[in-house]
């Protein structure tokens, strides 16, 4: 295959920013963010939900995780599928336990394929986040403007339609976007993106970017980073979630109210040898009474509030 030339065109390249999507800022200057009663750090739980078609697509990129080996390539395609028939609800039964309410990024797949997983999220009262169409619904600047919209557009109404509500957030795979994907996400009319993770707290972006907030899911603190790539132990990525937790609540005391992500993802973390320290984890954290579990749209709505 032949590439475009014109892919790796940067219009905007140039001194300093290199973009006009949202300008610098250092966290540690800005007025500081007052979380609900008295709290100092929102612990934000991301479960990405998604399904794997059996035959990967490679435009504009394949997804990191996708299938592998030959067609047709179970092997892969069943251990992703173990989220959705056992991990999942593992770790929505720990979240439950501590009445912790949490964010699930679905691929909008799920809810066609998969509608009693839509229900039980609409019953622990969760919030669903757009998460592309499947894992071939990747974006990149290889990808028209036209066909971006049209996934969206896509995603957010196939999840409206299984759950009832049209989701607030966004979050793309990979994390991945084109020059386009903030203001075509804020066209759509979607509040928040997960995507962009040069921060810790909330931040709008330009009005050239449509103004959508993006509220940052740290990469580094994953499990698939830390537990898959990293190749440590779940008692160690407890032990860095711990001691994430005491740095950002000693900051907090000086410069307000600090945020702790956990992605998860189902089929890493939802393993019976792993979900025994994870579920004493979310314990611990619940214990912590600086903590408050919240989703994306409640950390948007309060953030905004004071932004």
């Amino acid at each position: 295959m032949t590439l475009d030339p014109g892919y790796l065109e940067y219009p905007h390249r140039r001194p300093g920013m290199d973009h006009d999507l949202y300008p610098y800022s250092n966290l540690f200057t800005r007025p500081p963010v007052v979380w609900p009663e008295g709290k100092i750090v929102a612990i934000w739980p991301v479960i990405s939900l998604e399904w794997f078609p059996m035959v990967p697509s490679d435009t504009p990129f394949r997804a990191p995780g996708h299938m592998q080996t030959a067609y047709p390539d179970y092997r892969h395609y069943t251990a992703r599928e173990y989220g959705t028939r056992i991990g999942l609800f593992r770790l929505l039964d720990a979240f439950e336990a501590v009445g912790a309410k949490v964010s699930v990024a679905c691929n909008a797949a799920i809810a066609t394929r998969y509608p009693a997983i839509i229900e039980a999220l609409q019953q622990g009262g969760h919030e669903i986040v757009a998460h592309s169409t499947d894992m071939n619904g990747t974006i990149a600047s290889g990808l028209s403007e036209d066909d971006e919209r049209a996934l969206i557009a896509e995603s957010l109404d196939t999840l409206e339609q299984a759950s009832g509500t049209r989701p607030r957030g966004w979050l793309s795979i990979a994390r991945s976007q084109s020059f386009a994907t903030p203001r075509l996400l804020a066209e759509a009319g979607v509040d928040y993106m997960c995507d962009w993770v040069n921060d810790e707290l909330p931040y709008r972006m330009t009005t050239e970017a449509g103004g959508i907030v993006n509220l940052p899911l740290n990469h580094e603190l994953s499990d698939r980073q830390i537990i898959n790539v990293q190749q440590q132990s779940v008692d160690s990525y407890s032990q860095q979630m711990r001691d994430a937790y005491g740095w950002l609540a000693t900051e907090a005391a000086t410069h307000g109210g600090r945020m702790l992500p956990l992605h998860l993802t189902p089929y890493i973390m939802g393993l019976p040898y792993r979900i025994d320290a994870f579920e004493a984890l979310v314990r611990w954290l619940s214990e912590q009474p600086g903590a408050w579990f919240a989703t994306g749209s409640e950390l948007h709505d309060h953030w905004s509030a004071q932004a």
